[in-house]
């Protein structure tokens, strides 16, 4: 620097410093950004294994309560059984069809069992809070959100272990799904599952009484199921029947419909005769069945995220 002036040696040094501290800054930067990430790396995996711990306490909890098995699984089994001794004469689809009820009405039973374990898994919320537990997760340091999907993923476990259980048992009857349709059977049902889980879960998060939330299950649920092409067919359109045309609506307008129907189609390939509806194709009943879960999933979550009375906080 011999032979420069003193402005500017000021100059040059000024410019190294500024270089200096932009790099320290850049640096620094840096450092603050990775140790943010490595937190929410880690906050996220803490949520994680808090979500997975939930989810196989209601497992154990189920495992170890003999008569949840018995009611969730026997209880649709004997309609199955019951209704299809008793109707397998008086059942036809039309002259030509040979679909006897028993057959006709496995699908509806298996998402009646998806039905009944949504009952017995998110009334254990009820439960939880009067003993104190739910009270000890909300103050966890875990988002709210963990808890749902905890509640949502034991839920969905039982209740789809429990409907493969039952189409593994039909195989007795000659009912056989290919590998293909057995992982898709997997997928819809983890899907319908999750839907009846988290509309459970917004039911029970603001009661405190179990004979009360049953009472609004059977109420919305029983309905749902019902007229959802389970036990009977949805009727197609008659001009200037106003009954026929208002069943069709409502049972068009249900859900449910298309989750049954995209697994009556995956057990039993083809169309249902003349005179009855359903969907269009297999795309149609996954998007809706799609949306229904997600709807539900998000009203859980907002739900979780406001305190209820007895919650203590």
């Amino acid at each position: 620097m011999c032979g420069l002036s003193p402005a500017t040696k000021r100059e040059k040094m000024s410019n190294g410093g500024l270089r200096w501290s932009l790099g320290k800054s850049k640096l620094l930067g840096n450092m603050v950004a990775a140790g943010q990430a490595a937190v929410v790396s880690e906050n996220l995996g803490l949520a994680l294994r808090a979500s997975a711990a939930l989810a196989w306490r209601e497992v154990i909890r189920f495992l170890r309560q003999r008569h949840r098995v018995v009611g969730a699984l026997g209880q649709p089994l004997l309609f199955w059984l019951l209704f299809g001794a008793g109707m397998h004469r008086s059942f036809r689809l039309d002259a030509d069809s040979r679909m006897p009820f028993w057959q006709y009405y496995l699908p509806g039973t298996v998402l009646l069992v998806l039905l009944f374990t949504a009952i017995f898994a998110t009334i254990s919320i009820i439960e939880d809070r009067r003993e104190g537990f739910l009270q000890g997760v909300l103050v966890a340091p875990v988002p709210r959100w963990v808890m749902v999907a905890g509640k949502l993923l034991g839920a969905s476990l039982l209740a789809v272990g429990q409907a493969l259980l039952l189409l593994a048992l039909c195989a007795v009857w000659g009912i056989w799904l290919s590998p293909l349709g057995y992982l898709q059977a997997v997928l819809l049902l983890w899907v319908v599952s999750t839907a009846f889980g988290a509309l459970g879960f917004v039911l029970a998060w603001r009661m405190d009484s179990t004979q009360g939330f049953h009472a609004v299950m059977n109420l919305v649920l029983m309905p749902m199921w019902l007229l959802s092409g389970a036990f009977f067919p949805v009727p197609a359109v008659e001009p200037g029947d106003l009954v026929q045309t208002g069943l069709h609506w409502v049972m068009r307008l249900n859900p449910v419909t298309y989750a049954v129907a995209g697994l009556r189609g995956m057990i039993y390939p083809g169309r249902l005769p003349e005179g009855f509806w359903e969907p269009h194709s297999a795309w149609v009943c996954w998007a809706v069945t799609v949306g229904f879960a997600a709807f539900w999933v998000l009203a859980a979550w907002r739900v979780a995220e406001r305190p209820a009375a007895g919650d203590g906080l």
